[in-house]
């Protein structure tokens, strides 16, 4: 039954009295409010627990309707408990998005879910009359044309769920996934597929379901829109990797030896993360956090920055978007 069915049937029709009886269905008055952090990377990071602790108790205090990572949390692993434990703090709903990095070691993500305790690999919630998605963007393209490297692509499978998915939802809608739908260099290798998905769902429901897309894996800091929506992406809590021919020890040697992957990132000093806040009919606030470099910065090295398309930044940039 859609809405107009609805208010027809119910003796509704006259707008006013529906909202009277259902005050919080009004689109002017939904609002939800949501920290995301990303690519935190603790199987990196030597200071993985210190950041995350930092964002959780931001968390505490401002008391969002929920938190979500973004992906590349941690490997589950047993020495890896104390950093879920952490996490766990938050005295509120808590949302997992898997990574691609998430299964290093040969782990499968059945057992990151597990130890996570994720809802599933991917999944959806309702939260203050908004829908939120969340993307498994790490199955494998069996073709023998895909890239080398990590997976990144979305199967049929769950391509049909999500279609499925948008299908049964009229509440303006939100899109999580660790790589990027809207970028070439590492995103997505069906992100265009995914892109058109969520078009054919707006233009089926007649208006701006899907109105914002949320991902990490970049670690960088952009914005695209796209056929009217939204595409952010949210930069790592901890750092931008340059490899080994722009590797220097930033911190002490026995951090070093401990943590020997730093030397080629260029860490942030401080966790970033941001703050969203969506209102009315697609009214879109990002509060980010910025900080410096740890050591040289990338320009200082020599850093081919055209090689990275949009620039390396310690930083989250506040966005008004809608």
């Amino acid at each position: 039954m859609d809405r107009k069915e609805f208010l027809t049937k119910t003796g509704l029709a006259g707008g006013g009295l529906f909202f009277a009886r259902f005050p919080e269905l009004k689109p002017e008055s939904k609002k939800v409010r949501f920290g995301m952090i990303t690519d935190l990377h603790h199987d990196i990071m030597h200071d993985g627990i210190d950041r995350l602790s930092a964002f959780i108790n931001e968390m505490n205090e401002e008391k969002p309707d929920f938190i979500i990572q973004g992906g590349d949390f941690c490997i589950p692993k047993k020495g890896n408990v104390p950093l879920i434990d952490t996490w766990n703090k938050f005295k509120g709903a808590r949302y997992h998005v898997i990574g691609n990095h998430d299964t290093d070691g040969g782990y499968t993500p059945e057992q990151v879910v597990s130890f996570w305790d994720a809802k599933a690999r991917y999944y959806s919630f309702d939260v203050n009359g908004f829908h939120f998605v969340v993307l498994d963007g790490n199955e494998h393209n069996a073709s023998e044309y895909r890239p080398k490297g990590y997976a990144r692509y979305i199967s049929r499978v769950q391509l049909d769920w999500l279609k499925k998915d948008l299908e049964t939802t009229a509440l303006p809608t939100v899109i999580f996934c660790h790589q990027g739908l809207d970028n070439d260099s590492g995103g997505l290798e069906n992100g265009t597929q995914l892109r058109y998905v969520l078009e054919q769902a707006n233009i089926k429901a007649g208006k701006q379901k899907v109105i914002l897309v949320l991902t990490g894996h970049h670690h960088q800091d952009y914005y695209n829109q796209i056929n009217k929506i939204h595409y952010v992406q949210i930069n790592s809590a901890s750092y931008q990797w340059l490899g080994g021919e722009y590797k220097e020890i930033r911190y002490s040697a026995d951090v070093d030896k401990a943590h020997p992957n730093i030397k080629y990132t260029v860490p942030y000093q401080d966790p970033i993360w941001a703050m969203v806040e969506i209102e009315g009919k697609g009214k879109i606030t990002i509060k980010g956090k910025r900080t410096i470099f740890v050591g040289s910065s990338p320009e200082k090295l020599g850093v081919k920055m055209e090689n990275y398309i949009y620039p390396i930044v310690p930083y989250i940039s506040d966005r008004k978007l809608g």
